[in-house]
């Protein structure tokens, strides 16, 4: 494997919500107290979705955002003047924030029109507890398991359960339920020029992205910053690191010796995509071979070939926004 830098890694490797969580565990874990906001309700042209979250530590280090901007500067402002402190009753209990409820705060915030933002503001202190769990949270979210925060709206204890919903944000009672959701990853096998647009614009939409080629020297010359290569056997990284439902695989070698060795493995897989680059013939032809390799209707009728959304263009930058934007319609199906 090529290794890449961990500062990179760090910041474009990992999902806003995984970075969030990151950010927060070694804070506490240095000894600093972290305010942690979350968005629980929207309602209009909202800038940020529920479940969004930002991190400040006391002295005004943030990651993350809940709008863009706006509600951020407003926010450290009340850190700085002392006012966000007056709001917090000392005893861990979060509270709620309601902003752009009138048009003069949404004015000067700059909500877009009619948007409304109901965040809710922890104060959470460098505990063992509280470093115990979102070390928990970081370790699942880095592992790709799904994981939830949750939150005792009345003390402000948190724990971390291996539990999730398809609603970001869940309130029961006085329980809060914070799914939180592991980065997606993308293998792209073919050391090429569409792979390096795949890749580029993959890692833009924060995908965690490999590419994989086991040809002599086809590796030699190809580099996209904050891109894991490797020369491994494609059914052996499949089988390793891209076989649950938040990887895809995209096989762009356009040889058979690449992209079927990989291909006999993902179609067996839960993987949320896979698809091959070719010409409608090619495709078909390799619908043909695929059963040769042990694999059956059921598993061929997975496979997205010719890759992509049609759009008739021959360029690789082109026919990478179509394999893109396939790859995100199919996420977002699930």
């Amino acid at each position: 494997f090529q290794p890449i830098d961990p500062l990179l890694r760090l910041g474009c490797m990992q999902s806003s919500q995984q970075q969030i969580i990151s950010h927060v565990q070694q804070w506490l874990h240095s000894g600093r107290a972290v305010w942690l906001c979350t968005i629980m309700k929207t309602w209009g042209s909202s800038p940020r979705p529920i479940g969004a979250m930002m991190a400040c530590t006391m002295d005004g280090e943030l990651v993350g955002s809940i709008s863009g901007g706006c509600i951020e500067e407003d926010f450290l402002e009340q850190l700085r003047d002392g006012s966000l402190k007056t709001q917090y009753d000392g005893e861990s209990k979060p509270f709620l924030v309601k902003y752009g409820v009138t048009a003069e705060e949404q004015a000067r915030l700059k909500l877009p029109c009619g948007g409304q933002l109901h965040v809710l503001l922890e104060y959470i202190d460098s505990t063992k507890v509280n470093i115990d769990v979102f070390q928990r949270l970081a370790v699942d979210l880095e592992n790709h398991n799904r994981v939830s925060r949750i939150v005792d709206l009345n003390n402000g204890v948190i724990s971390a359960a291996a539990e999730s919903s398809e609603d970001a944000v869940v309130i029961e009672g006085s329980r809060m339920t914070h799914s939180l959701s592991p980065m997606y990853r993308l293998l792209i096998l073919g050391a090429g020029d569409v792979a390096k647009f795949v890749a580029e614009m993959a890692i833009a939409l924060e995908y965690d992205v490999t590419l994989c080629d086991p040809r002599p020297n086809y590796l030699d010359n190809w580099h996209v910053p904050g891109v894991e290569t490797t020369a491994q056997l494609p059914d052996d990284v499949v089988r390793e690191r891209f076989s649950n439902p938040y990887s895809g695989i995209i096989a762009l070698a356009h040889d058979p010796r690449v992209d079927d060795m990989a291909l006999m493995e993902a179609l067996k897989t839960n993987a949320f995509y896979i698809g091959a680059m070719g010409s409608i013939k090619t495709s078909a032809a390799r619908r043909e071979r695929l059963p040769e390799l042990g694999l059956n209707d059921k598993e061929i009728s997975r496979l997205h070939a010719p890759i992509g959304f049609q759009i008739n263009s021959k360029t690789p930058a082109e026919i990478a926004i179509a394999v893109m934007a396939e790859v995100t319609a199919v996420r977002y199906q699930n």
